[in-house]
């Protein structure tokens, strides 16, 4: 099984449960986290006062188990229980027997003495608005920014959904098991999860029958085997030519969509240019080709060409009556289509419109406000994008900080590479060229989209601020290098 799929916390406990069939205990398993968890602590900090904050499920017997390893270690640990010690079962009551330290009830008062907080209060199963004590606790982290250990989650998101169940604390280092979750991938929980580390801790692959459809990170693991790559007699037109439609007035839209999809690999770019517009795209890069055209009739020769095998339309394309006929045009020759930006918009009166022509081979790319204009769901992104793809039967990518990649079966992929510098003009207008390029080359557009929203995210990582969109291109040859030379077992 690959091990970048998501479970939720279900798949957990059904996993969980299997594997004491198969003679684990939940015990041992419980002391397997625990030191795991130690583990990721002590590498990274220096011994220090540490409070262990224990809920009274299994969470806090996870939390005992790492006070004791702790202790072990030289490290001068106080366990806070919330509730009383012997309202703890099973597990739980068995690692509290195992600490030979003091116990005393949860407060918050001990910020004081600045200590490091480890969070075993409640896990990724916590579906309810935090209360009482435990959210005091959490308000007193938050106000005096103490360095914090989740156990699983912090307490306060939910792992399936990615929300926050009111208040939760921003950790330096959370620490899952087996495998990450929705909650650990998807906006906003993700800016309070820190450092993500998933621990292996004796659960087998073969236990594990996940709900469907699946949910995955987002990352090489997941496409590499089809990724793109040139057979050794490969040319020019075996790579792929695909045609970028190109606007009369925002010309620089369609012009960073051709360029991605020829840094990406795709051998031929055709741009389409109105006559008033010519001389921009042909003065623009010398191995683009450029061809005038006025009518639908001039893009349904083009469409019908047998060697432009796929299509981007919409970056910077304007949208009305025109843009509409464009796309039906293109969406009847049934080659792949990647629609972005104006092409999604033109239909926002009617996305009925759209969506019964679209096919297997398209991808829809919208941004918030695209969304909303055409599908207008709510929810996190997960759920929405799951939802998009249901209703217009096409593989939809959701932009965001946590984007979403969905097929109409509900297999989707979340996306975490990227950073806040993709926020500047074009960069949208990129992703569009990478996903044409890739699908021009063959690549599913499932595939396509998580390949290029990866290597989109890499991009910008690896330059860093003062980014803007025609810096990604030049980063992709080093990023393609990169994933040709892994190698990941079949699936």
């Amino acid at each position: 099984m690959r091990t970048c799929q998501l479970l939720t916390t279900d798949d957990i406990y059904r996993a969980d449960a299997e594997t004491h069939k198969a003679g684990v205990s939940g015990f041992q398993l419980m002391e397997n986290a625990g030191a795991a968890v130690t583990r990721e602590i002590v590498r990274r900090w220096q011994p220090r006062r540490t409070v262990i904050c224990c809920g009274p499920g299994n969470n806090g017997g996870d939390g005992f188990v790492i006070a004791r390893r702790l202790a072990e270690a030289g490290w001068p640990v106080q366990v806070r229980l919330l509730g009383a010690l012997d309202s703890l079962s099973g597990d739980a009551a068995l690692a509290a027997q195992t600490w030979a330290g003091t116990i005393v009830p949860l407060t918050a008062d001990f910020a004081n003495f600045r200590p490091l907080v480890v969070d075993a209060l409640f896990g990724a199963g916590l579906s309810r608005t935090l209360t009482g004590i435990a959210l005091e606790v959490v308000r007193t982290l938050n106000k005096n920014q103490l360095t914090y250990v989740a156990v699983d989650v912090p307490s306060g998101v939910d792992g399936n959904r990615g929300t926050v169940l009111g208040d939760a604390v921003r950790a330096a280092l959370t620490v899952t098991f087996f495998r990450a979750k929705p909650g650990h991938a998807l906006m906003p929980a993700r800016e309070y999860i820190g450092d993500l580390v998933v621990a292996d801790i004796g659960i087998s692959d073969t236990v594990i029958t996940p709900q469907s459809p699946p949910v995955f990170l987002n990352g090489p693991e997941l496409w590499a085997e089809s990724f793109a790559k040139p057979a050794v007699a490969a040319h020019k037109y075996t790579r792929g030519h695909l045609l970028v439609a190109g606007g009369q007035e925002m010309t620089g839209a369609a012009r960073l969509a051709a360029h991605a999809a020829r840094r990406v690999g795709v051998g031929l770019v055709t741009i389409t240019s109105h006559p008033e517009s010519w001389l921009i795209y042909a003065s623009d890069r010398a191995g683009l080709l450029v061809k005038k055209v006025e009518t639908i009739a001039d893009y349904q020769v083009l469409f019908e060409n047998r060697r432009i095998n796929g299509f981007v339309i919409g970056p910077g394309f304007g949208r009305g009556p025109s843009t509409q006929d464009l796309v039906r045009t293109a969406l009847a020759t049934r080659k792949p289509v990647v629609l972005d930006a104006d092409a999604i918009s033109a239909f926002a009166d009617n996305p009925e419109d759209l969506f019964d022509q679209l096919h297997a081979n398209c991808l829809l790319t919208p941004h918030e406000g695209e969304f909303t204009r055409i599908f207008g769901f709510t929810g996190n992104n997960l759920e929405r994008a799951r939802d998009a793809a249901h209703r217009s039967r096409a593989v939809v990518l959701l932009k965001g900080a946590d984007t979403v990649i969905a097929e109409p079966s509900g297999r989707a992929a979340i996306n975490t590479t990227g950073t806040p510098y993709l926020a500047t003009a074009g960069t949208g207008d990129v992703l569009a060229g990478l996903i044409g390029g890739l699908m021009g080359q063959g690549m599913r557009p499932f595939d396509a989209a998580s390949a290029a929203a990866w290597m989109h995210g890499k991009a910008a990582e690896i330059h860093g601020p003062g980014l803007i969109a025609e810096d990604i291109s030049e980063l992709i040859p080093e990023i393609t290098t990169t994933i040709i030379n892994l190698s990941f077992p079949a699936p």
